[in-house]
C-alpha cells in the first residue's frame, strides 16, 4: 500500500500501481482515467479484502452463533466503526450504512423530513445540487405542502447566499440541503456559513459530501451539520454501500425508512417495536461484504493521507486549467482559480457536442464523462445543453492531463473546428 511522508506529495507512480485497472490498454492505449467524480477504481487491498471474506468468512450478520457467522458480523461493525472514525463522528451508532449517498439522503426526507415539514414550512436546497439532494426534496415538498426554494449561483457557480433571509420570511425553514462540492462545476460552497443561518433559524442542515469524503478530511464535528451522506464507490470501495451519519438524536426521533427483518426488536401480530441505532435503519441483510471492502477502502486513505490526497488533486487541478487554456476553442465553466474549486473540471469545446468530444477522447483511451451530469438545473442555469467533465484522485498523474489535452486537439481536427 502506497504511503506518504511528512510533505503532501503523493508518489503517484507507486499509488498507480496500486490499481490494477489502470495498466490495461484500450484502443492499443494506455487507460487515462479522468472520471473519478462518478465512480473510483479499486485499489488490489480492496479488490483482496472483499475475494477473501467470500472466501473465508460469508455468512449473514447479527444472525448465526455459528463462527462464521461471528467473524461476519464482527467484521460488518468494524466497518462501521471505520467509518465512525473517517467522519470523527462522536459515535457509531449515528452511522448508518444505506446502499449509496442517494439513499441516505432519501432516507432523511422521508424520515425526518415527513415528519416536520408541513404547509407554510420552507426547504431551502441550491442550483448546485446532484439530483440526488434535490429530487427527494421536490417530493417531500409536494407530500406535505412545504415551500421548496432554491439558492441561484454567479456565473462562476457561487452560491448568493443574500436569498437566505427571503426565504426567512416565507416560513419556517426546516431544512438546509447543500453540496459540500458540486459534482460538475468543482465549487466548495461556504458550508461553515449556510449551517449557522440554518441552525439560526431553527433548521436542520443535510449536507452532500459524495464528492469530498474521498479526498479530504470530513470532521462530521467540525463540519456542524446534522446529516452526512457519502457513497462507497466513490471512495475506492465497492458499489452498493454507503453511510449517513445523523445526529444521535435526530436518528432517535425518527421513524424508519424501510421495514423487515434486522430493523425491529420484536415482532408480534398486532404490533412491532423497532431495533435500536443504527440498526433501526438497516432493514434486511445488509451490503456486509461491501462494507468489509469500504474498511479496506477507508485504511488505505487514511494510510495515504486524505490532507495530501486534497493537495493532489489540487496541483493536478491547477495543471489542468493551465493546459486546457492551450485548446482553442475552449471554454472551462465555474472557477477560473483553482483553489477555488475541487478536482472537477467542466468545458465545453466550440461548437462540439459534449457526447462527440468524448467519443473522440475514448479512442484516445481518455475517460470522461459528457452530459448534464446529473445536475440538469445547474447546467441549464448557466445556458448549456450539456458539458465535458474531466475528474481527477489520487491516482490522476500529469500525463493523463497532457493525454486529454492532445486528445482534444485531435477532436477539434476530426470535428473541423
Amino acid at each position: 500500500m502506497a504511503t506518504h511522508e511528512t510533505d503532501t506529495a503523493l508518489d503517484v507512480a507507486r499509488i498507480r500501481a496500486d490499481f490494477p485497472i489502470l495498466a490495461r490498454e484500450v484502443n492499443g492505449r494506455p487507460l487515462a482515467y479522468l472520471d473519478s467524480a462518478s465512480t473510483s477504481q479499486k485499489p488490489r487491498a480492496v479488490l483482496d479484502a472483499m475475494r477473501a471474506f467470500y472466501v473465508t468468512a460469508n455468512a449473514n450478520v447479527h444472525r448465526g452463533v455459528y463462527t462464521l457467522g461471528v467473524e461476519s458480523t464482527d467484521a460488518f461493525e468494524a466497518a462501521r466503526d471505520a467509518v465512525q472514525g473517517l467522519l470523527n463522528a462522536p459515535s457509531r451508532r449515528e452511522v448508518v450504512f444505506t446502499r449509496n449517498t442517494t439513499e441516505a439522503i432519501n432516507l432523511v426526507a422521508q424520515t425526518h423530513g415527513r415528519a416536520t415539514c408541513g404547509p407554510g414550512d420552507v426547504i431551502v436546497s441550491t442550483v448546485l445540487e446532484h439530483h440526488a439532494n434535490l429530487v427527494p426534496w421536490q417530493v417531500l415538498a409536494e407530500q406535505t405542502g412545504a415551500t421548496l426554494r432554491f439558492l441561484d449561483i454567479d456565473d462562476e457557480g457561487h452560491l448568493q447566499l443574500d436569498a437566505l433571509d427571503g426565504f426567512a420570511r416565507e416560513g419556517r425553514v426546516r431544512i438546509v440541503a447543500v453540496t459540500h462540492q458540486s459534482n460538475t462545476l468543482g465549487v466548495r460552497p461556504p458550508v461553515d456559513e449556510i449551517v449557522r443561518w440554518a441552525h439560526a433559524q431553527g433548521a436542520v442542515v443535510v449536507l452532500d459530501a459524495a464528492q469530498t469524503v474521498p479526498n479530504r478530511p470530513v470532521d462530521v464535528q467540525t463540519l456542524g451539520a446534522d446529516f452526512v451522506a457519502f457513497s462507497g464507490h466513490k471512495t475506492l470501495g465497492p458499489t452498493g454501500i454507503g453511510a449517513l451519519w445523523g445526529r444521535e438524536e435526530l436518528l432517535q426521533a425518527m421513524p424508519p425508512f424501510l421495514t423487515g427483518g434486522e430493523m425491529i426488536r420484536s415482532v408480534r401480530l398486532d404490533r412491532t417495536a423497532w431495533n435500536t441505532l443504527p440498526w433501526k435503519f438497516e432493514a434486511g441483510t445488509p451490503a456486509y461484504a461491501e462494507a468489509v471492502a469500504l474498511h479496506a477502502a477507508i485504511d488505505y486513505l487514511t494510510a495515504v493521507g486524505l490532507e495530501a490526497i486534497d493537495a493532489h488533486e489540487l496541483r493536478i487541478t491547477a495543471y489542468a486549467l493551465d493546459r486546457l487554456a492551450e485548446v482553442p476553442g475552449l471554454r472551462v465553466v465555474g472557477p477560473r482559480d483553482a483553489a477555488l474549486r475541487g478536482g472537477v473540471v467542466s468545458f465545453v469545446l466550440d461548437d462540439v457536442h459534449p457526447h462527440d468530444v468524448a467519443e473522440i477522447l475514448d479512442r484516445h483511451a481518455v475517460c470522461v464523462r459528457a452530459g448534464h451530469h446529473c445536475t440538469q438545473p445547474l447546467v441549464e442555469r448557466l445556458g448549456l445543453a450539456a458539458t465535458v467533465r474531466a475528474s481527477f484522485y489520487l491516482y490522476t498523474a500529469t500525463d493523463d492531463v497532457d493525454r486529454l489535452v492532445e486528445g482534444l486537439l485531435d477532436a477539434r481536427r476530426v470535428m473541423g473546428v
